[in-house]
């Protein structure tokens, strides 16, 4: 256990984990927030996962609580930030961990796919940020973290509603960092690359039927740095920019990706 969130409570939103081999971003993040002294709020639409969180948090000696939410309904949105302040009275990091892949050619896409991916990617982050920068800005600080993607700072052809969202992802970042810098609230993302993560290596296996091992060898291999990241490495990203020792960064998205989006010219 650290000091550097010590009194401070965060709002992991998506702090749950689907079912995988590997540790996902959100419960790593909920665990690392709670190991630098922050008491968490994990939100979650399974409830279940959520309490499971929790009770990993517990164990380390943390303090935390699951709330259920469905980041597309506003209501929940709201109800989220109101549990927070009810339980704990202050909310200094929102963490907003939710997303989902909307695949498919431009040609072959559904409108429906398309709008959902933007509802969960966008629309969601952007309400949980409404409800709770309000408070943030009574209060005069605060910190923001959008997990986002290196993919939405690279092209892709058949991942056009994914890598856009995620782009928007990065336009709505830097958007609330200029709008909120005035109140003291910070506004930064993470864009994790090649994960050894349940979305990014376990949902595929099972998409695809190949063998989880080979999926992440193949991702490894397109890795400079010869291997995937974890979702601990995007936690600990993710905890430097919700701590004082970021006091001076906002606006940033933050690559976590080995090396990957150099390749393309793009970092």
């Amino acid at each position: 256990m650290t000091t550097r969130l010590q009194g401070r409570t965060a709002v992991v939103v998506g702090g749950g984990q689907t079912p995988g081999a590997a540790m996902g971003n959100g419960r790593a993040a909920a665990l690392t927030y709670a190991r630098a002294g922050a008491r968490v709020l994990v939100v979650d639409r399974d409830e279940k996962s959520a309490e499971e969180t929790v009770l990993l948090v517990r164990e380390i000696g943390g303090t935390a609580t699951a709330h259920r939410a469905d980041i597309t309904i506003e209501e929940d949105c709201a109800a989220l930030a109101q549990t927070a302040l009810e339980i704990f009275g202050q909310i200094d990091v929102l963490h907003n961990n939710v997303g989902i892949v909307a695949s498919g050619r431009t040609e072959d896409l559904s409108s429906a796919n398309w709008r959902r991916g933007f509802e969960v990617n966008l629309t969601g982050m952007w309400m949980t940020c409404k409800y709770v920068l309000p408070h943030m800005r009574a209060r005069g600080r605060g910190a923001i973290v959008n997990i986002s993607s290196m993919a939405g700072l690279l092209a892709g052809g058949e991942t056009i509603a994914y890598t856009t969202s995620k782009s928007a992802v990065h336009a709505m970042t830097r958007s609330l960092a200029l709008e909120y810098a005035p109140h003291g609230v910070r506004v930064n993302a993470v864009a994790p690359g090649m994960m050894d993560t349940p979305m990014g290596v376990d949902s595929v296996a099972r998409s695809t039927g190949a063998r989880r091992d080979d999926v992440a060898a193949q991702r490894a291999s397109l890795v400079p740095m010869g291997h995937q990241g974890t979702g601990q490495d995007v936690a600990d990203a993710a905890l430097f920019l919700a701590s004082d020792e970021s006091a001076f960064i906002t606006g940033v998205v933050l690559p976590v990706d080995g090396g990957f989006t150099l390749k393309t010219g793009t970092h």
